[in-house]
């Protein structure tokens, strides 16, 4: 399954735990896990689908809820220990798309996004390989080749080159990467991303002999435009 996905969920542990199924099953995931950051990550980034717990942090998933259907129709999806039949009928009425209870099983978790995504026009089909230029990133094998000679890359590397790939125009932040990537809040400055994007940028350019990625000053990085 081929779509990017707001995690909005305050217990580390859970949000882990949905994050790295996502990603097995073919998705990228960013993570927030308050309501202030989560009303900064829906600003700052489009998605195709919200996982939203209610009881949050600072600003309530209600409220969220509320905001982001003043300006976007994004499938919402609740992830909440709130089983009163009331809180999930006044949910659906904010625009709620689907309200899953907790404890809940991965796998309905799965088939009821791809459920409000098929109902919704946001399933994609998966593309088997990513490509730019003579790179190519083999989804289903995890590796990367350049002119069919293999790259070898670390996982973070590999889940870093692949955002860059599935989003080619975008600039990433550093706070972008680290939340999809380390799936933990951006909320200080250090030296992580810098050394493995650094890492990357590197081994990509001894591997090909051009610069693939290319940092935007005061901002972050991005793909070289072809």
């Amino acid at each position: 399954m081929n779509a990017h996905i707001a995690v909005i969920e305050d217990e580390p542990d859970i949000s882990r735990i949905l994050t790295d199924y996502l990603q097995k099953n073919g998705c990228t995931t960013a993570a927030a896990f308050d309501g202030l950051s989560a009303a900064e990550l829906l600003k700052r980034e489009q998605f195709d689908l919200v996982l939203m717990d209610l009881m949050l942090p600072n600003i309530s998933g209600e409220v969220l809820l509320a905001d982001l259907r003043k300006h976007s129709d994004t499938p919402v999806i609740v992830i909440s220990a709130k089983s009163m039949l009331e809180t999930r009928l006044d949910v659906l009425r904010l625009g709620a798309d689907d309200y899953i209870l907790k404890p809940f099983d991965l796998n309905e978790v799965l088939v009821r996004i791809e459920v409000v995504l098929r109902r919704t026009g946001g399933l994609q089909q998966a593309p088997e390989v990513l490509s730019y230029r003579d790179l190519r990133y083999y989804l289903q094998e995890n590796r990367v080749s350049w002119q069919d000679q293999p790259v070898s890359l670390t996982a973070k590397e590999l889940q870093l080159l692949r955002l860059f790939l599935e989003y080619p125009k975008k600039v990433f932040s550093k706070a972008n990467l680290y939340e999809s990537v380390w799936q933990a809040e951006y909320c200080y400055e250090d030296n992580t991303v810098n050394v493995h994007v650094s890492n990357l940028r590197n081994k990509l350019k001894k591997a090909t002999g051009l610069d693939l990625i290319e940092t935007v000053w005061g901002i972050g990085y991005r793909l070289r435009e072809v």
